[in-house]
């Protein structure tokens, strides 16, 4: 009798240490499910031709395809702190065909520069309510390249208006953006198309706008000089980026030129048709991330 009692103890102990999950693991029955990737958005720089990059961004929404990060060189910071900041498609859309040069244009007579930037700056901060970037909806970033030393700056913090301003200094057309001090020129010299910022913010999946379009002869003025400089500008450095990139989506727009504003609507299309061409491929990356082991694992985490 004595016997009995204490293999029924010993059962009963049993039963309750593998009855209860105090280590926090899976109990047998359950599905580990695959979690969603994080999806960024590289926009390139490009002028004017950055008007695609809403074209871009209404076929993604209209297809539930929305980023948790959004990168932007130039043209493509300017989209892209926008979007972040939780202005949808169609504000994007009204927002484009409202805006005129007046909004930016800051004249003034320097060696280093014909615009100020001033005005793109105040109208960034104006549309974005004055929020710092840290307070966007989804994580932004600007590149800008420093004028001292050449290197690459990312602007993930801080006043959206200056951020902006620096990634689009376009040497010889604004002057330089002096920030705490450090002077700051176009992210396209280093990074045309920030891929690899997006990778370093935690990405598993990028899908890379290119606007740029490809060396051409033919620049008679200084607005078809401009141009082609933003042409030549970083082409090997576009190549070095795209690489890291998911999906590449590259409108057609070689034929608009970098400060017509009045672009603006036959740009946005060219970026929807594009973007189009590539929803299928971006619909199969998400579907084989979940496939993979990446998505049971923790997401990456951002190393800037």
């Amino acid at each position: 009798m004595f016997k009995f009692a204490q293999w029924s103890c010993i059962a009963l102990l049993g039963v309750s240490l593998f009855g209860c999950d105090t280590t926090g693991t899976k109990k047998a029955g359950t599905t580990l499910k695959p979690r969603e990737p994080v999806i960024a958005l590289a926009l390139g720089g490009g002028g004017a031709k950055g008007f695609a990059h809403i074209g871009v961004i209404k076929i993604l929404e209209a297809h539930g395809i929305k980023p948790q990060i959004v990168t932007g060189t130039s043209a493509g910071s300017f989209v892209g702190s926008l979007y972040a900041s939780g202005k949808t498609p169609y504000q994007l859309q009204q927002m484009a065909a409202q805006l005129k040069e007046s909004d930016l244009r800051d004249l003034t007579l320097n060696r280093q520069g014909f615009l100020i930037g001033q005005k793109l700056q105040n109208y960034i901060n104006a549309q974005v309510a004055n929020k710092p970037i840290q307070q966007f909806p989804m994580r932004f970033a600007a590149v800008a390249t420093r004028l001292d030393n050449g290197q690459k700056t990312t602007f993930i913090r801080g006043n959206a208006g200056q951020a902006v301003r620096a990634s689009c200094s376009i040497p010889n057309v604004f002057l330089p953006a002096t920030i705490a001090g450090v002077k700051y020129v176009d992210g396209g010299l280093v990074s045309p198309i920030p891929v690899k910022t997006a990778r370093s913010m935690g990405a598993d999946i990028v899908i890379a706008v290119d606007i740029s379009a490809r060396p051409s002869g033919g620049a008679t003025n200084m607005f078809g000089l401009l141009d082609q400089t933003l042409n030549i500008m970083g082409q090997q450095s576009i190549q070095d980026e795209l690489k890291h990139a998911t999906v590449v989506i590259q409108p057609k727009v070689g034929q608009i030129g970098a400060l017509d504003l009045n672009a603006g609507q036959s740009a946005i299309l060219e970026g929807e048709q594009a973007a189009q061409l590539k929803i299928r491929a971006i619909q199969m990356a998400i579907a084989n991330f979940k496939k993979s082991p990446a998505a049971y694992r923790p997401a990456p985490r951002p190393s800037i």
